[in-house]
């Protein structure tokens, strides 16, 4: 489903693919620059550690140089970079050596915690809470912490949504899922973040 009117940076992506494709191989550099604070801030949001989401970040833009060939130039090239992020991040999860690993370093997770240089992340109507009483740095930790104990798809609809500030339909199209399926993921989301937060 093509943008209508695109934005600045989506004339300049559309206008960096372009440029690779004619042989313009700093054109890459140029994409990964634009986008690379966003994907990274995505995948360390969705997997909750530093190492980790560094390892998916690079492994989206791979995915992304490998198939740019056939990406359509009248689409949302963060919409579709967005996706493979989400995909990556959702297949590390799933994998037995992650889920092994992770079991294996539950208490372990300090140096490595994405708390460090992240945006705030606002829950709606969580005060009056114990949040509000803490410092910034560790109200994010404790924030991150409700997040990662989401669900996978509960976690992703929520960073999509209140992180990236996506709208409906951009969610919709990264995910995969009808605006019913969405909304309702959302509330729920919301409903346990909400209960994880109050008893903080």
């Amino acid at each position: 489903m093509p943008d209508i009117e695109p934005g600045a940076e989506q004339r300049e992506d559309r206008a960096d693919i372009a440029a690779y494709l004619a042989g313009d191989r700093g054109a890459l550099d140029r994409l990964v620059l634009r986008h690379k604070d966003r994907v990274f801030s995505l995948c360390c949001r969705l997997m909750g550690d530093r190492g980790d989401a560094e390892e998916c970040a690079q492994e989206t833009f791979v995915k992304v140089f490998r198939s740019i060939a056939g990406f359509r130039l009248e689409s949302s090239f963060s919409t579709w970079l967005f996706t493979i992020a989400v995909n990556t991040c959702k297949n590390r999860r799933n994998s037995a050596e992650y889920r092994f690993w992770k079991k294996a370093l539950r208490f372990g997770r300090s140096a490595s915690s994405c708390d460090d240089d992240q945006e705030e992340f606002e829950i709606e109507d969580v005060a009056p809470s114990p949040l509000v009483l803490i410092s910034e740095k560790e109200r994010d930790a404790l924030i991150q912490s409700a997040i990662d104990s989401l669900p996978y798809d509960y976690r992703t609809v929520i960073v999509l949504r209140h992180v990236e500030e996506l709208s409906y339909d951009e969610i919709t199209r990264i995910t995969g899922y009808n605006l019913g399926t969405l909304k309702s993921k959302l509330a729920r989301a919301r409903a346990r973040l909400h209960k994880k937060l109050r008893g903080a």
